[in-house]
């Protein structure tokens, strides 16, 4: 028995349809196994290569079970007869997050931040841990309202900027507290 591809595949389906991994009698069936034994040894494989882990003796996904394989990269100019893709694996938790004990999303609304390519309904995903540096992007709130800015700080002074010219640069007339800095933005199209 192989822990192929395949059949991998079949325990990542099961899971985002149920929310839960299979037991080792619904992967005998899924995988059209005569035992129990052949499937203990496939997840003792995938444990090996670190697609799952023990936890207090239960079985749970690591974050490489999540993981999308990375083909490659691909020009966004002139297309390239290159068709040799590496076969490595990011888990977009990790790749768009790094830092999940202090990160959040926010959903975004308005059109002040579109010159930096941020669109209503984009979300953004910030690290409340982050200090801020001239030109990141980060969540404030000035003068009782949120914002989504450009992070300023000149002569101690802050100032937040909009990536469109059609919003005046904000500096707190009363207060400001930064929710976070912008690590990574996330669209969905379909």
């Amino acid at each position: 028995m192989d822990a192929t591809p395949s059949a991998l595949n079949k325990v990542k389906e099961f899971y985002f349809k149920r929310k839960r991994l299979p037991t080792y009698r619904e992967m005998q069936k899924l995988f059209g196994f005569a035992s129990t034994n052949a499937v203990a040894y496939a997840v003792y494989k995938w444990i090996k290569e670190g697609i799952f882990k023990m936890d207090e003796n239960k079985l749970v996904p690591s974050s490489q079970f999540f993981g999308l394989p990375l083909l490659g990269s691909i020009k966004a100019g002139f297309p390239t007869s290159d068709d040799q893709y590496a076969s490595e694996t990011v888990s977009l938790d990790e790749y768009l997050v790094g830092n999940p004990g202090f990160a959040y999303l926010l959903r975004v609304s308005g059109d002040s931040m579109i010159g930096e390519g941020i669109r209503t309904d984009d979300l953004v995903v910030l690290d409340k841990r982050r200090e801020p540096k001239n030109g990141d992007i980060v969540a404030a709130y000035i003068d009782n309202e949120w914002t989504l800015k450009y992070f300023k700080k000149a002569d101690g002074k802050i100032v937040l900027e909009a990536a469109n010219p059609k919003y005046k640069p904000l500096m707190p007339k009363e207060s400001l507290t930064l929710g976070g800095v912008v690590v990574s933005v996330i669209r969905k199209y379909y």
